[in-house]
């Protein structure tokens, strides 16, 4: 009977790479995890440290680095850190050498509430704790603010962020007991009168007319307030 060497050879080499699979799977699972890696996509001003990320990621008293891949939960991390109030996004996962790693986007505060309570109002409308890592220079929200009801004030803040004029020369939104909105400027003593949140770019294109036509005239100072509420209509009170 002949035998089939080259049959033989097959199969000895397909037990081979089965073999050295499971050894390597087996060996990779256990592989125990390194420090975590964090990774801050976005701005470089931190409202949250490093060593705050790492410390949500420890799940046991023994920490993250000393646990083996394929007990790590990644969900749960993410969820974890996704939890804190100044983080916008959370990936983790783990690299083939055992580094733990997170990619987080912290959120992007664009005004500042200073009422009986401070924080941060995000991009998103969001409330956002403040920081003893790092203060945002963005305009003060005054008067009668409530947490889980920032819409209007988000709406104005929201345009003074993205418009140049507003950007520039807004340090201060104040919204009174009626929830009426108003703007103060930079180097200005009137207050400009928005009333509510609708129609902001009328309002705003009527502000920078005015604005402009008196600082022409140099006659800025003449006035202690602008009232834009009334469409396609600027009510000035002078001084």
């Amino acid at each position: 009977m002949k035998v089939n060497w080259n049959y033989i050879k097959m199969l000895g080499l397909m037990v081979l790479v089965v073999f050295l699979f499971a050894f390597a799977s087996k060996r990779n699972g256990a592989r125990q995890i390194s420090a975590p890696n964090v990774h801050f996509i976005g701005e470089n001003n931190l409202f949250i440290t490093n060593e705050a990320v790492s410390k949500l990621l420890i799940q046991n008293s023994k920490g993250v680095k000393n646990l083996a891949k394929e007990t790590l939960v990644l969900n749960e991390l993410e969820n974890a850190l996704k939890s804190n109030p100044m983080i916008k996004t959370a990936e983790v996962y783990v690299a083939v050498n055992g580094t733990l790693n997170a990619d987080i986007e912290q959120k992007t505060p664009i005004a500042r509430v200073s009422t009986n309570a401070s924080y941060y109002i995000d991009d998103e409308g969001s409330f956002m704790p403040l920081s003893n890592n790092y203060s945002a220079r963005v305009p003060l929200v005054t008067g009668y603010v409530e947490k889980n009801n920032l819409n209007n004030v988000y709406k104005v803040a929201r345009k003074v962020r993205v418009d140049g004029f507003l950007n520039k020369h807004v340090i201060e939104i104040h919204q009174d007991l009626n929830k009426q909105l108003y703007l103060k400027l930079r180097q200005c003593s009137f207050n400009v009168l928005l009333g509510d949140a609708n129609f902001l770019d009328r309002k705003i294109n009527n502000l920078k007319a005015f604005y402009n036509k008196n600082l022409k005239d140099n006659t800025l100072h003449g006035y202690s307030k602008v009232n834009l509420q009334f469409e396609n209509q600027v009510i000035c009170t002078k001084i």
